[in-house]
């Protein structure tokens, strides 16, 4: 049987003695840097992270030095994106923008009709019945008469009627007042009807009146008497004020009662306070 040895050897049996030793050391030179390589990675594994700062570099504010965040600070901190980034470029904006503006326009638009203010209408539907009474020591004409004010509230919320002033007079001279105070209250887009009382005297400067009213020979005993209300109402917004004035005729000699009422002359005046 022959001897066997592998191509190495027979290379290395070859060479002189002096470059064996050399090859060997060399060969005992790269398994030892194996060995520090495998070292040197786990050492650095468990090597803290430094950063080297030159002189114009500045250390990193947020870890310190550490190369890690801390937890108490995560929701403090803010990711910087690329400007190229897609999310800072997103789609349609010029339609959304334009859908909020039409969006706010109608918005405004609906909030200003529902609560833009109106003015209460104020209609007066005239005297609906009056009692006389006769005072024969005096030589006075005591009436009361009952009258009849339509108002209609075309806004969209209530409106409260403050006040109802109202003034005869005959002659150009005062003969009754009435004054209601918190009236009632109009709801929204409704219409109501507010009646009142004023209670007049007529005689003393005029005594002809009396004789007049209590002639028997006449059936009609009509007078002309100058009426002035006044109608305060208020809302969320102002206050306004309607004054009408009329012209009314009378049966000054008895008890009447009328389903529709007579006037020589009618104004209404809308006037918002301040």
């Amino acid at each position: 049987m022959g001897t066997l040895w592998s191509r190495s050897d027979s290379s290395m049996s070859l060479l002189p003695e002096r470059q064996r030793s050399e090859r060997r050391g060399e060969d005992r030179d790269s398994d030892n840097d194996s060995l520090d390589g495998f070292v040197r990675q786990e050492d650095i594994a468990q090597f803290p992270y430094v950063e080297f700062t030159g002189k114009d570099s500045i250390t990193c504010p947020t870890c310190q030095g550490t190369g890690r965040i801390p937890s108490e600070q995560v929701n403090e901190l803010v990711a910087l994106i690329p400007y190229s980034d897609q999310r800072l470029r997103p789609q349609r904006t010029k339609l959304y923008v334009v859908l909020s503006v039409v969006l706010c326009l109608l918005a405004s638009s609906l909030v200003a009709f529902f609560l833009f203010p109106r003015s209460v209408v104020v209609v007066d539907d005239g005297i609906h019945s009056v009692t006389v009474h006769f005072d024969r020591s005096n030589m006075k004409v005591l009436m009361n008469m009952t009258s009849t004010l339509n108002l209609s509230n075309p806004n969209f919320f209530s409106v409260l009627v403050q006040s109802v002033n109202c003034q005869v007079l005959y002659m150009k001279t005062v003969i009754g007042t009435q004054q209601l105070d918190n009236v009632t209250t109009i709801l929204p887009l409704s219409q109501i009807q507010v009646n009142y009382t004023v209670s007049v005297a007529i005689g003393g400067s005029a005594p002809y009146v009396y004789a007049f009213c209590t002639m028997p020979s006449i059936k009609v005993h009509n007078i002309v008497v100058y009426m002035q209300t006044a109608v305060k109402t208020s809302n969320m917004v102002r206050t306004s004020q309607n004054s009408l004035e009329a012209y009314r005729y009378i049966d000054c000699g008895s008890n009447t009662t009328w389903h529709s009422h007579h006037s020589a002359a009618t104004s209404r005046l809308n006037l918002p306070l301040l």
